[in-house]
């Protein structure tokens, strides 16, 4: 499974990337993450749907005090793309 993500808050310059990529591999998920120019941040991630719920509620709940997630828009595909482990870009 596939989910692709935009995430809306205080979610630059807080740790939130860095946070994330931990986070999912702990869940032993792959994928990437990156700071978009309007502020949102965008990441892709791949492994079993509930890896990835277990992962994205822990995004909506902000990884840690200083990051503040207001939205998260989803797009969701049973195929994967392959990635082999998880990435900041």
């Amino acid at each position: 499974m596939n989910k692709h993500m935009i995430i809306n808050g205080r979610v630059q310059g807080v740790g939130f990337r860095y946070t994330a990529k931990l986070k999912a591999e702990e869940y032993q998920l792959a994928g990437w993450v990156r700071n978009k120019i309007d502020g949102t941040v965008e990441l892709e991630v791949e492994g079993n749907e509930e890896q990835i719920d277990s992962f994205v509620n822990e995004l909506r709940l902000g990884l840690n005090n200083f990051i503040r997630v207001d939205n998260i828009e989803e797009t969701i595909s049973e195929s994967e793309k392959g990635y082999n482990k998880f990435f900041i870009k």
